[in-house]
């Protein structure tokens, strides 16, 4: 169930005719998250709800707000002593990289470790954190059923040389290439160091996960390659960009190391480069519903690995914080 928005406090984005895509197959029309058919891109209206009506620790107000913005900024949701752990399985994890055969991804310039996926498989510390009521909890009450471990992974923003991210909206991917076939998902991203704004921060559109960007162009073989370390399809044009800003600002939820954003699998978000002298380490889960398993992708391209896609459905167990 979507939570009604009153009128007097909807943010509004004036959206001008969208660009006509010809339909290529009925395959294609029968998709409604259809994306990379076409040379040209369109903006449509998610079909699918945001938040369910499902009981749990968040308040009715903040499920508003996650409803109405796409996202929810939980300061200090962890204590100092769970992230000085989590910090330091990060940082082993990137110190035993050349010992990895996958999951691995170095910036578009040089050898230096941009993310390790795969978390929950490979850490015994970073399963039992994403199966923790604090995250789990939240997760499920959003979504309203069951939920498993989508894609896990931690980016390293190091200082004064970590990349940006390009905008985007995760679900496109997923959907185009990964097959996830409806708006079920959402992200936990953990500030393991804190996020301030000159260290490249999580930005994030409100109100963008409401609209879908059908992106333009074809998805080449073995995208994820390429994509990971610099991403140049399935992003928005300038000009979808600017209409999704119609009455909107960009965002950045900051804070100190422990604090917690969860946003919407479609919420549009990205992140500049880090030019301070202080590194920006987060923690990403997402949670899929169980009732979303990956169908085939919704392109005319092989699944993506594993370690970016987990294919088997295991729900995840709730678990008491044990970790301080």
């Amino acid at each position: 169930m979507r939570l009604s928005v009153p009128e007097a406090g909807k943010r509004v984005a004036t959206i001008t005719p969208p660009v006509k895509v010809e339909m290529s197959s009925t395959s294609v029309a029968a998709d409604p998250y259809h994306s990379r058919t076409s040379d040209q891109w369109e903006i449509v209206p998610r079909i699918d709800p945001v938040v369910s009506d499902a009981s749990g620790p968040l308040t009715t107000d903040e499920v508003w707000n996650y409803g109405h913005d796409g996202f929810l900024f939980v300061p200090n949701l962890f204590s100092q002593d769970e992230i000085d752990g989590l910090l330091a399985e990060a940082t082993l994890l990137a110190d035993n990289c050349p010992s990895r055969n996958s999951g691995i991804v170095r910036e578009p310039d040089s050898d230096e470790v941009r993310s390790v996926f795969r978390l929950h498989q490979v850490s015994e510390l970073y399963r039992k954190l994403f199966a923790d009521e604090r995250l789990l909890a939240r997760a499920r009450q959003l979504i309203g059923t069951d939920v498993y471990i989508h894609q896990s992974r931690v980016n390293y923003k190091p200082a004064m040389s970590g990349q940006e991210f390009s905008w985007h909206s995760d679900f496109e991917t997923w959907h185009v290439e990964d097959g996830m076939p409806r708006m079920r998902a959402l992200s936990v991203s953990v500030f393991l160091t804190e996020s301030h704004e000159f260290n490249g921060p999580l930005m994030l559109i409100p109100g963008s996960h409401e609209m879908y960007i059908r992106c333009a162009g074809v998805t080449p073989e073995k995208h994820f390659e390429q994509s990971l370390r610099r991403q140049e399809y399935g992003v928005p044009t300038k000009e979808a960009l600017n209409q999704l800003l119609e009455g909107r600002e960009i965002v950045a939820p900051k804070g100190a190391a422990g604090s917690t954003v969860f946003f919407d699998c479609n919420a549009m978000h990205g992140s500049n480069g880090n030019l301070s002298p202080t590194p920006r380490v987060n923690l990403f889960a997402v949670y899929n519903s169980i009732e979303n398993k990956l169908a085939d992708p919704f392109c005319d391209r092989p699944p993506r690995p594993d370690y970016l896609a987990e294919r088997t459905v295991i729900p995840i167990e709730c678990e008491r914080p044990s970790m301080a």
